[in-house]
């Protein structure tokens, strides 16, 4: 059986939980998350990596991720400036689930399509 205080806890509206469920459970967060899985990388690497980011979005993943305890940012003393991010013990930990749900959309990636194409097709008959 479940514990449902700890489930309790997290489905509190002004919880701590629920505020760091929103932050690592948006896409870009996940997709930071999934990139930095493997290893430290500069900005323009991840922005490189992650397909359709934008620079602002990218610095608001990365800022929110760093006040949460997930990533870590270094400014190495360069000129210019080097600025690296990785991820923190936590951010590691987290990595394991991520990567999960990562291997999970890929690994049902046909059959997620194929359910949204014949809801779409019942969808369009009903109207």
């Amino acid at each position: 059986m479940r514990d449902e205080g700890n489930l309790e806890l997290v489905l509190r509206a002004n919880g701590i939980a629920r505020q760091v469920i929103g932050h690592i459970g948006d896409k870009w967060s996940l997709l930071v998350i999934a990139a930095l899985g493997h290893g430290a990388q500069r900005f323009s690497r991840l922005k490189a990596r992650i397909e359709g980011i934008n620079q602002r979005m990218l610095t608001r993943t990365l800022r929110a991720l760093e006040r949460d305890g997930i990533v870590e940012r270094t400014v190495h003393p360069t000129s210019p400036p080097r600025v690296e991010y990785v991820l923190t013990r936590m951010g590691r930990d987290l990595s394991v689930a991520v990567t999960g749900i990562c291997e999970w959309a890929r690994r049902n990636l046909d059959e997620v399509e194929a359910s949204q194409r014949l809801f779409d097709e019942r969808s369009a008959k009903q109207m």
